[in-house]
């Protein structure tokens, strides 16, 4: 291609370069985040003044050297009509049609990306997605070994056309919080099927965590294009959380893991990595950030190296400052590593949302959780959190997948009874209980629940 000199530029194309752009996260039919600062950014000339005008204010900023400019809007009240936002520089660009509302992204491999389409009741769920104030933004699949500004994707509307290829989990917890809350909702789909958790943490998250500062050194020394299990080390970071940072949001949420199976409490180390990471680099503090626990699935090899993940997933939920995680253990399919009832998996992360974040402080959002046990001869008396009105067997058939051990440590199957809030386990041949674990296999569904229909996740006692 010949070089031509930039003052031989005919003046549009010299023009072009001073035009005020956006990132394609800040465009029309965008929903804002209510009450809290809302950060708003692009490109211009060097040196350029920019006015952004938006709900009554006007805020200016001057791009820096780099061309790069941002402003922040101060916190605005819910707004489900339709508003335009002015951005003036050398040329004005207008954006319409935006409301004000909750922004979530969910982000992970396949179980978040699977879409509404493949998911249970798709032939009625898609013709009755008409929700304008539900709007959808689809990250393209993109990894890249340095960080990118901006990326391919465009702000629309919730209806039949444009739910189909969305995220079906993000959708269905967006629509759950749309229906409770009554105000628009923005939802960001980040996800890329059998990725590991690696790529998705920035350096930032990687110099937190202690046993994985390894990761950061090996970026800084080789350049972010080394090769990291399934991906480049952080290159879905770059090219699919980098270009939407600092977009304001409520919080996020997160299904993967299928591709982490095997590291049991290294997990919860990439968790903290994650999360953590996540949070500097959007410097809105500790926002919510909740999990999907992954489904019981026949993965081959070690039966209880899934229920080492699961461990990790659960700790990381008490660990983590404003986390949670919903357990799917009642609605997977061992045979097939996508169950299909996206709809519920979606409904659980909202009620955890509801009750966190929403102000709903009677709501139960979590099934029973191990919180203590206690030797009683030759029984075991095991406690549980968020029993809420009552345990139940969710078939109606005796307690399954409990487990007791004596001194050796061997687990046998035991039996299992609910007695008020707690449950009372034992077994014929351990006649001196050391141990207890529940739902510790890859194949476990286990039956235990309390009476509003949330399962008991897997545990085993210290």
């Amino acid at each position: 291609m010949r070089f031509i000199p930039l003052f031989l530029l005919p003046l549009a194309a010299v023009s072009a370069f001073a035009d005020v752009t956006l990132p394609s996260v800040v465009s029309s039919h965008m929903v804002l985040q209510r009450d809290m600062p809302v950060p708003v950014w692009g490109w211009a000339e060097a040196g350029e003044k920019v006015t952004v005008t938006f709900a009554g204010q006007t805020k200016e900023a001057t791009a820096g050297a780099d061309g790069k400019w941002s402003v922040k809007l101060d916190a605005l009240p819910v707004n489900a009509a339709p508003q335009e936002m002015k951005i003036k520089g050398k040329n004005e660009v207008a954006l319409t049609d935006i409301l004000v509302g909750e922004v979530w992204i969910g982000s992970g491999q396949s179980n978040m990306q699977w879409d509404v389409n493949a998911s249970m009741n798709a032939k009625e769920e898609i013709p009755a997605a008409n929700y304008p104030n539900i709007r959808l933004f689809n990250v393209p699949l993109v990894s890249s070994p340095v960080k990118k500004d901006d990326l391919k994707a465009s702000w629309e509307a919730c209806s039949p056309k444009s739910v189909p290829k969305f995220s079906a989990v993000l959708y269905f917890m967006g629509r759950q919080l749309h229906k409770e809350l009554n105000v628009p909702m923005g939802l960001i789909a980040d996800s890329w099927g059998g990725s590991r958790i690696e790529p998705w943490t920035p350096i930032e998250g990687f110099d937190l965590v202690p046993s994985q500062q390894e990761n950061a050194k090996k970026l800084r020394e080789n350049g972010p294009n080394i090769e990291h299990g399934s991906g480049k080390l952080h290159g879905l970071y770059n090219a699919m959380i980098h270009p939407i940072v600092p977009f304001a949001i409520r919080g996020a949420v997160w299904y993967q893991g299928e591709s982490n199976n095997g590291e049991g409490m290294l997990y919860l180390d990439r968790m903290k990595a994650l999360i953590g990471g996540w949070r500097a680099v959007w410097k809105q503090g500790d926002f919510p950030f909740y999990h999907v626990q992954i489904a019981p699935f026949t993965y081959g090899g070690s039966p209880t190296a899934l229920a080492e993940l699961w461990e990790a997933q659960t700790e990381s939920a008490k660990q983590i400052p404003h986390t949670g995680m919903a357990v799917i253990n009642d609605i997977g399919n061992l045979k097939d590593i996508h169950p299909q009832n996206k709809q519920e998996a979606g409904r659980r992360l909202a009620l955890i949302a509801l009750a966190k974040d929403y102000g709903r402080k009677d709501l139960v959002y979590s099934g029973p959780a191990y919180a203590s046990h206690a030797v009683e001869g030759n029984k075991v008396r095991v406690k549980f959190e968020h029993t809420g009105s009552g345990l139940v067997s969710r078939d109606g058939k005796p307690l399954s997948w409990f487990e007791v051990a004596g001194a050796d440590g061997k687990f046998v199957t035991a039996e299992a009874a609910i007695d008020g809030k707690d449950v009372v386990v034992s077994a014929a041949s351990v006649m001196e209980p050391k141990a207890v674990r529940f739902a510790f296999n890859q194949l476990a569904e286990p039956n235990l629940m309390n009476k509003e229909g949330l399962p008991a996740g897997s545990f085993r006692t210290k």
